[in-house]
This record gives C-alpha cells, sequence and structure tokens, in this order.
C-alpha cells in the first residue's frame, strides 16, 4: 500500500460529490454521538457509585457492537445499504425523541439512561458496518487510506466539538437540550441518506441467505491471517487505551476540580490532537512502517496515561493529552485502511463488522474493567495498571507483527472455467466435493507442499467447509485435492465473485508444478435410500 505523500492527500476523497455529502453528514452524526456521551456521563457523575456509572455509560454505549456488529455486517453484505441506513437513522430518531422527552419530564433514573445508551448503541451497530462497506465503492483505491484518515478526523471533529457544545448546553440548559440535539443529528443523516441515489449496480446471480452469508463470513476471517492479526493487535491497544475514555469524567472532577465545560475541553484536547495525527499520519507512514507505529503510538499513549493521574494542572493535562490523540488516530486509521484494502467487496460489510465488534467489544471490556478496579483500588491505581498493559501488548509486536499485504492483489479475479456438467443441476443441490488431481515430480513435492498451504486457505476463505489433500499409494506422484462446499449455489459463488487476485497467484503457483495441469471434477451428492 502506498504511502501518502502530503496533508493534501488527506483531503482528495473529498473532491468526489457523493463522498463529501455522506461524509458531512456522518460528521454530523459524529458531534451529536459525542454530545450525547458527554451528556450521559456528566448526568451520573454525582450519582453514588460515579466511577460505575459513567464506566457503563461506554459499556452500554459499545455492547451493542459487540453484540449486533456481526449481524449488521451480514445485512450490510446481503441488503441495501441505503435503505438500512435510512431505517436505523428513523429508529434511532425514535430513540433519541423519547430520551429526550423523559429526560426534560424529570423522570430519567440512572438504569432507564443505561437502557436508552444501549439502544442506541445498537443503532450504530448497524449502520457503521453499511456507511463503511460503501467508502471503498465511492473513492479510488489509491485514495482508501486517505479516507480512513477522514474517517478519523470526523470521528474526532466530534470528540473535540461534540464535548465542547455540550459542556455549554448543559451548563446553561441542562442536559435534556444535548439529548435533542444528538436527535436532530439522527435526522439529518437520515435524510442525508434519503437524498442519495447511489448507480444500480448487478445483484449478485445468487444473493445469499442470512445464516449462510453468516458463516461465510466466519470462515473468511478464520481463514484469513492477515485479518485476524489486525483483530488481535487492535484489541492488544485499544483495551488500556479505552481506560482513559471511561474514568477521564472522573480525572476532571475529582481531581482536577472541572465542571461539565472543563471536562468537554479535555476531550477536546483528545479531539484536536487526533485531527492533528491525521494530518501528520502521511508523514509518518513515509518514515515508519505500521508494526514501528504501532510501537511508537502504545509508548506515547502509555505515557499519557501516566501523566493523566500523577499531574494535577489542568492547563498541563490539556496540553498532555493532545499527543493522546494522535497516538490513537496513528493506530486506529493505520488498521482500518489496512483492513478496507485488504477486504474483498463480497465479505467487506462482514469483516468490517467483526472489526467493529473488536474495536467497541475491547472498549467495553476495557471501560468495564477500569470501573471495577477504580472502585476497589482507586484511579491513580487503575491508570498505572493500564499503561503497564499498553507497553506489554507494545513489547509482543515481535511475536504478532501486522502483515505487509503490499504485494497482494485485492481485485476480484474471475478466472476458474465455468464447469461443464453433464446434467443440470438445482442450486440447492449439495454437498458438492470439488477435486484436483496433480501430478508433481519428486524434485517438486516440498515446493507443492508449501504452495497448497496457501491454496487450502483460499479455498476455506471463499466457502469450502472442509480441505484435505491426499497422496495416491499406488502412484506416489499423484496427489489429490479434495474440498468440500455445502451446496452448487455456494460453489458458484466462488466462481463468480469470490476470489481475488491473490487468490488466483497461489493457485497459479501450485499448478504450474503440476505436469500434465491438475484435472479438476465436481461431485455432487446422490440421494441413497434404503
Amino acid at each position: 500500500m502506498a504511502a501518502l505523500t502530503g496533508s493534501s492527500a488527506t483531503w482528495a476523497p473529498l473532491r468526489i460529490g457523493v463522498f463529501r455529502a455522506m461524509y458531512l453528514a456522518v460528521l454530523v452524526s459524529n458531534i451529536g454521538t459525542w454530545m450525547q456521551t458527554v451528556g450521559a456521563q456528566w448526568f451520573l457523575v454525582n450519582q453514588p457509585n460515579a466511577p460505575v456509572l459513567v464506566s457503563l455509560v461506554q459499556v452500554m454505549d459499545t455492547l451493542p457492537d459487540v453484540l449486533l456488529a456481526v449481524v449488521g455486517g451480514v445485512l450490510a453484505d446481503t441488503f441495501d445499504r441505503r435503505r438500512l441506513l435510512i431505517a436505523v437513522q428513523g429508529f434511532l430518531v425514535i430513540v433519541g425523541a423519547a430520551l429526550t422527552v423523559l429526560t426534560l419530564a424529570g423522570a430519567m433514573p440512572p438504569a432507564l439512561l443505561l437502557m436508552f445508551t444501549f439502544l442506541l448503541g445498537a443503532g450504530s451497530a448497524f449502520s457503521i458496518p453499511a456507511y463503511q462497506a460503501i467508502i471503498p465503492d465511492l473513492v479510488p483505491r489509491s485514495e482508501l487510506t486517505s479516507a480512513s484518515a477522514l474517517g478519523s478526523i470526523s470521528v474526532n471533529l466530534g470528540r473535540a466539538i461534540g464535548p465542547a457544545i455540550a459542556g455549554i448546553f448543559i451548563a446553561r440548559i441542562g442536559v435534556g437540550a444535548v439529548f435533542a440535539l444528538n436527535t436532530a443529528a439522527f435526522l439529518v443523516f437520515g435524510l442525508v441518506a434519503a437524498a442519495w441515489h447511489p448507480p444500480t449496480g448487478a445483484r449478485p446471480q445468487f444473493p445469499e441467505p442470512f445464516v449462510s452469508a453468516l458463516h461465510a463470513g466466519a470462515q473468511y476471517v478464520r481463514y484469513a491471517p492477515v485479518v485476524r492479526r489486525i483483530l488481535w493487535r487492535s484489541a492488544l491497544f485499544l483495551v488500556p487505551a479505552s481506560v482513559l475514555w471511561a474514568l477521564l469524567p472522573i480525572v476532571a472532577s475529582q481531581q482536577l476540580g472541572l465542571g461539565s465545560v472543563g471536562y468537554g475541553l479535555l476531550l477536546g484536547a483528545l479531539g484536536v490532537g487526533a485531527i492533528a495525527g491525521a494530518f501528520l499520519l502521511p508523514v509518518l507512514r513515509g518514515r515508519l512502517d505500521n508494526n514501528a507505529l504501532m510501537v511508537v503510538a502504545s509508548t506515547v499513549y502509555a505515557a499519557v496515561l501516566v501523566a493523566a493521574v500523577l499531574v494535577r494542572s489542568a492547563a498541563v493535562i490539556l496540553v498532555v493529552l493532545v499527543p493522546a490523540g494522535i497516538a490513537l488516530v496513528t493506530v486506529l486509521s493505520s488498521v482500518n485502511a489496512e483492513l478496507q484494502l485488504f477486504l474483498p467487496a463480497w465479505v467487506r460489510g462482514r469483516g468490517l463488522s467483526l472489526y467493529q465488534t473488536v474495536l467497541f467489544g475491547a472498549q467495553a471490556v476495557g471501560a468495564l474493567l477500569a470501573g471495577f478496579i477504580a472502585g476497589s483500588f482507586g484511579v491513580v491505581a487503575t491508570f498505572l495498571v493500564a499503561a503497564v498493559g499498553m507497553l506489554a501488548g507494545a513489547a509482543t509486536i515481535r511475536l504478532w507483527p501486522l502483515i505487509d499485504t503490499r504485494a497482494m492483489d485485492r481485485t476480484a479475479a474471475v478466472y476458474w472455467p465455468e464447469p461443464q456438467l453433464a446434467d443440470e443441476i438445482a442450486s440447492e443441490r449439495g454437498p458438492v466435493v470439488v477435486t484436483g488431481t496433480y501430478t508433481i515430480a519428486p524434485d517438486n513435492q516440498q515446493a507443492f507442499l508449501q504452495a497448497m498451504q496457501h491454496v487450502r486457505l483460499s479455498r476455506l476463505r471463499t466457502g469450502a467447509t472442509q480441505w484435505g489433500l491426499f497422496r495416491d499409494g499406488e502412484a506416489p506422484r499423484r496427489f489429490v485435492e479434495l474440498f468440500v462446499v455445502p451446496s452448487w449455489e455456494e460453489h458458484l459463488r466462488q466462481h463468480g465473485r469470490r476470489l481475488t487476485g491473490t487468490d488466483r497467484q497461489y493457485e497459479e503457483h501450485a499448478d504450474a508444478l503440476s505436469d500434465p495441469p491438475p484435472q479438476v471434477s465436481h461431485l455432487i451428492a446422490t440421494d441413497v435410500k434404503d
């Protein structure tokens, strides 16, 4: 993946009108979301057991992403994404309106507020995969990294602007006004989505049923080492990092003596740092690879965690939080761009939804642990433990580095010949056993076995449920590959849209070692009656 060459490249996707309209709508929504978070946390900051309740706001906001994001990803890959976005925003407007009315009426106990927070989080679990899945269709592949950086700018502009606006409104009007503005932001996003009319594209010949699509997405991630490594590194960073977000209200109110406006300024400093990080990212990526960026960002963030509870000057903390924002956007933009560049279109929504599950699940786990540790041992001890955890995670980069994907061809490739069957087969018939017979000279057999390791993962990523490679006992030069696909329809999906240029390279490398070329056959299950 080519590195960006300057800050101007960060803004390049905004020249595309469709992307610009959706981006601005999401920006408005992000501002509203952060206003909502600050309002909910500040509503609870003076309640009994405030550390636990305040941290539970983040837990209840992110828990739906853990429970429902995969469902949202399946829907994003199998339904019209525009209609899905419109429906979800309509649901959020209804929930936000109810939350606003009850809050203004003084009928909002902490438990009910947490329930509404969960419902709003459920809406994001369905809308985020759908929105992120359309981005590679809106901008050229060469600008995906810039689009990801712009996404981080959007989130962090929301983080910078939203809390400041929320602090002012909470101080002058009350929390109910903040909830009302967030509801209006949902409405804006829904109207923009309704006004957008994407070009009509050809629908897949065989649309996937929900259960089948869910299984195919899980299979893909299970057998994609690149995706698994991205998810693992994200979790190692985000679990300790979430302590800062979860307990910053307590630091602001109890250790620094700040009100809602001061707390908003602290969050704003993080947001400013994140925005600065988005501009610095092209320069950083030109000098460091992704693994080095992960180590540097983790070290900086750990230092900020220590300073946030040992320094008692609000002015100093404001300055210290800026590099934390830079570190956060460096990590999240890098892994998100890598994932969007790697995932093929057919499974993009599901892959991104699993990333979303890890993203918010790690934050929920970290926030929950932070609340309970702080309740037992105090806020200072919690931040110091998180800093140690952050450094320990960074130290594992040698064991589990991010995999370099720059040489991988991720474009769709239709290269399998159309099966020439003797009889017409119903699409639901199955299972189907596909065999490939290879003839390998003794000198090539070790290279062939190594090549087939990549072929195995390719088959299992794209629809196979079982795979095996067998050597003929009577003819030692003959190897038989066998993989099982649940139905003929699923195998045709492999033929039509699931393979990439990288899959083709792996297969052609193995085929080239066979003399004569491999022979392929399709075995379709038949009914055997007693």
